[in-house]
């Protein structure tokens, strides 16, 4: 049990670091130290899709959830969790590089608004 418990735990981390990469520049707003912490994660984020990478997370929860006895999954962890919930299909190459480019765009108009709201200060 303490292995399914843990495996949930790391999904959880993952979810929140996934939520961090897409959205993490709209804590620039209110914390603008956070731009070390957050470009370094989102280019990671966006590397990973680009490249077709596995996040180290997954192998972990996987490894996690065998010891815990159940299966696991063959996917990675957008394709496992996040793409069911967005789209029906599985996920393919074109739809990685497409999701990579909305994190992209997303967070250079996060930025962008930070910029030009710590200007008008």
């Amino acid at each position: 049990m303490a292995y399914r418990v843990a495996a949930d735990l790391v999904v959880l981390v993952h979810l929140a670091f996934v939520a961090f990469v897409v959205l993490g520049g709209v804590l620039a707003f209110r914390w603008p130290r956070t731009r070390w912490v957050h470009l370094p994660a989102a280019l990671w984020g966006v590397l990973i899709e680009w490249t077709g990478g596995i996040c180290p997370l997954t192998p972990l929860e996987i490894a996690l959830r065998r010891r815990g006895g159940s299966a696991g999954y063959a996917s990675g962890f957008v394709e496992h969790y996040v793409l069911p919930v967005l789209y029906p299909n599985a996920l393919t190459r074109p739809v990685q590089v497409a999701l990579g480019a909305l994190v992209v765009l997303a967070n250079v108009v996060i930025y962008w608004l930070v910029r030009r709201a710590a200007r008008s200060r």
